[in-house]
C-alpha cells in the first residue's frame, strides 16, 4: 500500500487556477529551482509555481511551515536538511514558521513505527523545547523566523473541536497509511490516539494558513493531511516539499542519536570535523547535496575532479570545514582541520580532558573505563586487540598490563584522549 496521493493540481481550490493572472518570470523560475534542489518531491509543482508567481507580483511573502516535535534535547545535522531548505526559502524573502510540536509530542508521532510510540511527558517536552529554537537559529535567520507552539490552538480545540476535526477524515483513508496498514495486517496493536497525530499536524496548517509545508519523506502522509484539511476548512491548499532522510555516519541507518550515528549541531568543532571526515566517499556526495550551501555546479565540478583522480579526502575536508564553520566559525574549522591532521600523524591534541585517579597499579582495562574512554572492560580489551590503545603515544598490546603511578596520556582510537594522573 502507498500513501494517499496529492489532490489534482486543478482542484477548485488550487493555486494553479489563478496562475494565468501572474507571469512566471525568470525570478520565479529561479525560486522554483531553489525549491527543487535536493528535494524528493514537490507536490503539486504547478500550484507552487503559481504561488511563487503571485508572491512576486503582489509582494506578499509566502508562509512556509516546518514542524518539529521536541522528542530529544538536541538537533543533529540530519534535522538541518529541512532547516537548510527553510533558510534558502527564507533568503528569497518568504516567511518561515518554526513550529514546535509541544501538543503533538504528547501523542507521539507514529510515522515509520511498527509499534506505539511512547508519548513524552509535559516536563520532557518543556525541557527539550527550550533548546530547539536556539539550535535551529544556527541555521535559520532568527530575526526573520516566526516561532509558534501548536498547543496555542490545539489546547483550545477541546473535546467538541477534536470530534469535529476527526469527522473530516475516514478510518478507511487513515488505514491506507503504510505503517498503520502493516501493523494492522501483522496484528500489532494500534492505539486510537495515534490516528489523532496526522489530524493534529494537518490542523496546524489550517491554523497557520501555510502555503508550503516541509518534512522528511517519512512525513508525506501527515503533510498531505494538511492539504486535505485546509480544503475542508475552505482554505487554499498548501503545497508539500519532502526532503530525503539523511543516513548517519554508518551509511546505513537514518541519522539518529539513539543509534549513535549522528553529528549533533552543538558538537565541539574538532569532533564535528572528524565525524564528517569519517563518512564514506560515496555517502559524501549526498551530504554535499543536502547539507552544503555551495552551488550545484560547483559540487558537480568537484565530483568530476574526484572521478578524474583527485583525492576524495580533499572534497571531504571542504565539506567538513563548511559544516564546522556554519555551527562554530571559520577559525574553529581551520583549527579543527589542524587538530585532525595532528592526530593523523600520531600527535596529541592541545586540549584534552585531565583527571586524577587512584588505585595504582591499575589494570589497563579498568583504567580506560575509569577515564571514561571506553564504556566497559570488554570494550577496552577489544580495542587493545585491535591496536587502538596507546599510552604516551606507544601502542598497548598486553591486556594484563598494570599501569604504575604517574601522569600519562591515554588514547583510544583516533579521537579519544585523556591526561590521567594516577596515584
Amino acid at each position: 500500500m502507498s500513501d494517499f496521493q496529492a489532490p489534482a493540481a486543478n482542484a477548485p481550490d488550487s493555486a494553479a487556477t489563478g496562475a494565468a493572472r501572474y507571469p512566471v518570470t525568470d525570478k520565479v523560475l529561479e525560486a522554483l529551482s531553489v525549491s527543487r534542489r535536493g528535494c524528493d518531491e514537490l507536490l503539486p509543482e504547478a500550484d507552487w509555481t503559481a504561488k511563487l508567481a503571485r508572491s512576486e507580483a503582489t509582494g506578499t511573502p509566502l508562509r512556509i511551515k516546518l514542524g518539529l516535535d521536541p522528542t530529544a534535547p538536541d538537533l543533529h545535522v540530519g534535522h538541518t536538511v529541512v532547516l537548510n531548505k527553510m533558510r534558502q526559502l527564507q533568503n528569497l524573502g518568504h516567511t518561515v514558521i518554526f513550529l514546535v510540536g509541544d501538543f503533538t509530542s504528547l501523542i507521539g508521532d507514529p510515522s515509520g513505527r511498527n509499534s506505539t510510540r511512547p508519548p513524552l511527558t509535559a516536563e520532557q517536552i518543556k525541557l527539550n523545547a527550550e533548546t530547539y529554537y536556539a539550535q535551529a537559529s544556527l541555521v535559520l535567520d532568527p530575526e526573520k523566523t516566526e516561532i509558534r507552539y501548536n498547543s496555542e490552538w490545539s489546547d483550545a480545540l477541546g473535546a467538541r473541536g477534536m470530534i469535529a476535526l476527526a469527522a473530516k477524515y475516514t478510518v478507511a483513508r487513515m488505514m491506507e497509511r503504510n505503517d498503520f496498514h502493516d501493523r494492522f495486517k501483522a496484528g500489532t496493536p494500534i492505539s486510537v490516539h495515534e490516528f489523532l497525530y496526522p489530524l493534529m499536524q494537518g490542523y496546524d496548517s489550517v491554523a497557520l494558513k501555510s502555503d508550503l509545508e516541509l518534512g522528511g519523506t517519512d512525513q508525506k502522509f501527515n503533510l498531505l493531511m494538511g492539504r486535505h484539511l485546509q480544503q475542508e476548512y475552505g482554505q487554499e491548499a498548501q503545497c508539500i516539499l519532502t526532503m530525503p532522510l539523511l543516513e548517519g555516519l554508518d551509511g546505513i541507518e537514518k541519522m539518529s542519536k539513539s543509534k549513535g550515528n549522528y553529528i549533533a549541531i552543538t558538537e565541539p568543532p574538532n569532533e564535528m570535523f572528524a565525524k564528517v571526515l569519517s563518512i564514506s566517499d560515496t555517502l559524501m556526495w549526498k551530504y554535499f547535496n543536502l547539507l552544503s550551501f555551495r552551488a550545484e555546479a560547483e559540487i558537480a565540478g568537484l565530483r568530476r575532479e574526484v572521478e578524474q583522480g583527485r583525492n576524495p579526502k580533499d572534497a571531504k575536508v571542504l565539506l567538513a570545514k563548511e559544516i564546522t564553520a556554519r555551527f562554530h566559525s571559520a577559525r574553529a574549522a581551520d583549527e579543527a582541520e589542524a587538530d585532525f591532521n595532528n592526530r593523523a600523524k600520531g600527535g596529541i591534541p592541545d586540549e584534552i580532558p585531565e583527571l586524577a585517579l587512584t588505585g595504582a597499579p591499575l589494570g589497563i582495562a579498568a583504567l580506560l573505563k575509569a577515564a571514561g574512554l571506553v564504556p566497559s572492560s570488554s570494550e577496552a580489551m577489544r580495542m587493545i586487540e585491535q591496536g587502538g590503545v596507546k599510552i604516551d603515544g606507544a601502542a598497548v598490546s598486553d591486556k594484563g598490563l598494570k599501569v604504575a603511578a604517574g601522569t600519562l596520556v591515554l588514547q583510544v582510537g583516533k579521537r579519544k584522549f585523556a591526561r590521567v594522573t594516577l596515584t
